[in-house]
C-alpha cells in the first residue's frame, strides 16, 4: 500500500503499518510523491512563488543568504515546495549541476525532505524539494516560544536523523555539507527530516563545509574534504546541540565530558524530565561521534542501533510532543501566510514591529489626501511632524509616546494613513489594549480594503480577545487577498 497525501503533499504513513520508530528504508519512485523527480521550467517556480517574492524567503537568513530558499505552490496541483536558489557562481558547469541533482533526486525516504525536481534555465539553478510547514530545529531548539523540547522528543529527533544518515549511506550518498541544527526540518506531523538540500555537493572533491571553524571536523582543518566520518562528527555537536539547548563548542563539552561534569551540558528545561543513565548513555554517544580520529568513530548504523533503545513515548505522535497544531487546525497547513501573517498568527508582537519599521510607508502609496493650498499651508506642517514624531517614537518602541503622536496625527483629519492606523494598532496590542487594537485594523482596511496587512492585525488582535475562530477567518482573508495581490 502506497503512502497517502496530505493537502500539502507532505507524506504520513497510516500508523497500523509501521510504528514511530520503523520505517521504510527505501521507497520507490512515484510512491512516496506522484510522478518522483522531474525538471521545472523557470516561469514554472517563479509562477510558484510569486515572482521569487521577498515575503516567500523562508532561509534562516532571509535574503542575505547566499543560496535563498522560497516557499512556493505549484500551480498545476496546488503542492508546496520550497525552492532553493542558487547565486550565479554556484555551480557553473550545468551538466554537473543536473547529473547531481537526478542523483540525489533518486531518494525517496520518509527521514527526508525529498528532492522532487530542480531546474537548470541559462544560469538559473534551482533545487525543488517538499515543503515542510513547522519550522527548523534550531528554531524549536534555540529559540522557541511556547515550550522547550521535551527530552522524548529530543531523543526521536537524533534517532530519526540517524536513520536519514543510515539511509543515505546505503545509497551510496554518505556525504552531507553542513549538517546543523537549520538542516532539520519539522513535517506536518511535527516529525524532523533531514533537508535533501545538503546531499548536493558543488565540487567533485567534496570540498564543501562552510560551518564556523570551532564545529568543524578536524580532519576538514587538515584536508579541506568532507568525509562520512565527517558527517558523524557533525553529528556529534548536534547530540551537543540536543543535550544543551545550546551550540557549544565541541572542545568545551568534551573537557566537561572528561572532568566528569558532564550535567553541566544539560539543558537546565530538562531538569527531573530525564534519568541520569539515558542522559549518560547520549553523552557517550556524542563523546564517541566527536573522537579526534576519524576512524574510532561509529558509522551511522551504529547511531541507529544505539539510539533505538533509548526512545521515551513511543506512541505519543511527535506534534503533540512538540505541542504544535496538526490537520487542519493549523493555519500554516491550509493557506500560504508571509512572513507578517505568521508573526500575526502566533502573536509575535517583535516580529511585527520589525516589519512594519522595515516596510514603512510603502503601502500607503494610491491613498487619496485631497488638500487645498490653504490646508497644506496652514495645518500639513504640524500634521506631518505628529506622525514624524510618532514614527521617531514607535521605532525606539517607546510604544505610549508613539500612541499619542498617532493620535494626534489621525484626529487632525487633513491627511488618512493605514499605515498610521497600523501603527497604533500594534502599540495597542503591545500596551495590552486589544479591542482599540482591533478597532484600528479595521480603520485601516476601511482606508484601504485590500490592504492584508489590515487583515493580519485584525487577526492578531481577535487572538489577543481570545476570539481564536474568528481570527483564523481573519487570517484567511488576508491569504486570499495576498494570492490575489500577486496573481496567483
Amino acid at each position: 500500500m502506497g503512502a497517502r497525501c496530505s493537502k500539502l503533499s507532505l507524506c504520513w504513513w497510516p500508523s497500523h503499518l509501521k510504528s514511530n520508530l520503523n520505517y521504510s528504508s527505501d521507497l520507490e519512485n512515484g510512491e512516496l510523491l506522484p510522478g518522483g523527480f522531474r525538471e521545472y521550467s523557470l516561469e514554472q517556480l517563479r509562477a510558484a512563488t510569486s515572482g521569487f517574492s521577498s515575503d516567500n524567503i523562508v532561509s534562516e537568513h532571509g535574503e542575505k543568504a547566499p543560496n535563498v530558499v522560497y516557499r512556493g505552490k505549484l500551480q498545476e496541483d496546488d503542492r508546496w515546495i520550497a525552492v532553493k536558489r542558487f547565486n550565479k557562481s554556484a555551480w557553473p558547469d550545468s551538466r554537473q549541476f543536473l547529473e547531481e541533482a537526478r542523483a540525489v533526486g533518486q531518494l525517496r525516504n520518509e527521514r527526508l525532505a525529498n528532492l522532487i525536481g530542480c531546474c537548470c534555465e541559462g544560469e538559473e539553478r534551482l533545487l525543488v524539494a517538499e515543503f515542510m510547514p513547522n519550522e527548523t530545529l534550531s528554531k524549536h531548539l534555540f529559540h522557541w516560544e511556547n515550550q522547550p523540547m521535551k527530552w522524548a522528543m529530543r531523543l526521536r529527533v537524533a534517532l530519526y536523523l540517524a536513520q536519514a544518515l543510515e539511509y543515505c549511506s546505503s545509497k551510496g550518498r554518505a556525504l552531507y555539507h553542513d549538517f546543523n541544527a537549520y538542516r532539520i526540518l519539522f513535517d506536518q506531523d511535527g516529525n524532523p527530516r533531514l533537508s535533501c538540500f545538503g546531499l548536493m555537493k558543488n565540487s567533485r572533491d567534496g570540498k564543501s563545509y562552510s560551518t564556523n571553524l570551532a564545529f568543524t571536523p578536524p580532519e576538514y582543518l587538515r584536508t579541506g574534504r568532507v568525509t562520512p566520518e565527517s558527517v558523524v562528527y557533525s553529528f556529534g555537536t548536534l547530540l551537543l546541540d540536543l543535550l544543551s539547548g545550546k551550540h557549544i563548542p565541541p572542545s568545551h563539552a568534551l573537557d566537561l565530558i572528561r572532568e566528569k561534569i558532564f550535567l553541566m551540558l544539560m539543558d537546565s528545561c530538562l531538569e527531573g524530565h530525564f534519568s541520569n543513565d539515558d542522559g549518560t548513555e547520549l553523552v557517550r554517544l556524542a563523546s564517541r561521534c566527536l573522537q579526534y580520529e576519524a576512524r574510532e568513530r561509529p558509522n551511522a548504523k551504529s547511531l541507529v542501533t544505539a539510539l533505538t533503545p533509548l526512545q521515551k513515548d513511543t506512541q505519543v505522535p511527535s506534534y503533540i510532543l512538540m505541542g504544535i497544531p496538526h490537520g487542519t487546525e493549523s493555519p500554516k497547513q491550509t493557506m500560504s501566510l508571509t512572513p507578517l501573517g505568521e508573526a500575526c498568527s502566533r502573536l509575535d508582537l517583535t516580529a511585527i514591529h520589525e516589519m512594519l519599521e522595515k516596510v514603512g510607508y510603502n503601502d500607503d502609496e494610491g491613498i487619496a489626501n485631497e488638500l487645498s493650498f490653504q490646508m497644506w499651508t496652514d495645518q500639513i506642517q504640524e500634521t506631518l511632524n505628529c506622525k514624524k514624531r510618532g514614527d521617531a517614537a514607535f521605532r525606539a518602541k517607546d510604544f505610549n509616546t508613539a500612541i499619542d503622536c498617532y493620535t494626534q496625527f489621525i484626529d487632525g483629519g487633513t491627511m488618512v494613513s493605514p499605515t498610521v492606523f497600523a501603527r497604533r494598532c500594534l502599540c495597542y496590542l503591545i500596551s495590552d489594549l486589544p479591542q482599540q487594537a482591533l478597532g484600528d485594523a479595521m480603520q485601516a482596511q476601511a482606508v484601504s480594503p485590500e490592504w492584508p496587512t489590515a487583515f493580519y492585525l485584525q487577526a492578531a488582535s481577535l487572538f489577543s480577545l481570545g476570539m481564536d475562530t474568528d481570527a483564523q477567518e481573519t487570517l484567511k482573508d488576508g491569504s486570499s487577498l495576498e494570492a490575489k495581490n500577486h496573481g496567483n
